[in-house]
């Protein structure tokens, strides 16, 4: 793998972890989703490549348990694969993990923002923790807190705000560096019609800026509205990939997906 043209390149990436009870009982059940290795380890990603290109929302679709998480916090760093590597944003994951952080904006609803701290606060540690210049920071927060309407609930404690709130609080400081590459798990996940509408939108802004975005969801409306190309993870791999016309062929994206589900799992009956 060499620097390209993608702003990310995973190839063969693998991640297992030591089985739970939980997942061994999945397992056991022929309708659970866990996969485990010959060493009962829990495969929950699986010799899966792909590319991102530059100034595109890619998108990673599946059901809940596909690996789209565990995917995302591969390509963040914050865990390592078992096998395989992916370059992002011109640094290798094995290699430079401290630079791709400092690459990236990150998202995830497994990262809570401190209850204690307020928005206005963690915005500023993080900007000084990316060594953003105190004025730009002053002239960012500004703007992403105009934009996301927290300028009310700025000094307000993380505990009083509501999920919306949290969720745009937590955009705008995963933004502090201004990152030309954005990875968000589940973006919208839990939000209200609105909050979910004030996110698409700036994610749709981001991409008119020439930001690059990742994507997870289990959502079909959200990648069919946001998605330039979708890779659909099933069980760990990449079952399809492609724009949503390509994947789709005149059907719905929803038809297009059980369609592909049911031909990995032909022993279950979906109702």
């Amino acid at each position: 793998m060499k620097n390209s043209r993608y702003a990310i390149e995973a190839v063969g990436l693998v991640k297992k972890f030591k089985a739970s009870k939980r997942a061994l009982a999945r397992a056991a059940d022929e309708s659970g989703a866990a996969q485990l290795d010959a060493e009962g380890r829990v495969v929950a990603v699986n010799k899966l490549s792909f590319t991102v290109r530059h100034g595109e929302i890619y998108g990673l679709l599946g059901p809940n348990g596909a690996g789209k998480t565990t995917t995302m916090r591969l390509l963040a760093t914050l865990i390592k694969p078992t096998e395989g590597d992916a370059l992002v944003a011109g640094h290798r994951i094995t290699a430079s993990p401290e630079a791709v952080r400092a690459s990236i904006g990150f998202l995830t609803s497994e990262l809570k923002l401190e209850d204690f701290f307020s928005p206005s606060y963690l915005f500023d540690f993080f900007s000084r923790l990316h060594r953003v210049e105190p004025g730009i920071a002053a002239e960012r927060k500004q703007q992403l807190f105009r934009r996301f309407g927290i300028e009310d609930f700025a000094t307000t404690k993380v505990s009083a705000l509501s999920t919306g709130m949290k969720q745009k609080a937590s955009i705008a400081i995963s933004l502090v560096h201004d990152p030309d590459l954005i990875i968000f798990d589940e973006p919208t996940n839990g939000l209200d019609v609105i909050t979910a509408r004030v996110v698409t939108d700036y994610l749709q802004e981001l991409r008119l800026r020439g930001k690059t975005i990742v994507l997870s969801t289990h959502i079909f409306s959200l990648a069919e509205k946001l998605c330039d190309r979708i890779g659909v993870i099933m069980d760990g791999q990449m079952a399809a990939e492609g724009t949503v016309g390509e994947l789709a062929l005149e059907r719905s994206l929803e038809e297009a997906f059980f369609d592909l589900y049911v031909a990995r799992h032909p022993e279950e009956v979906l109702l």
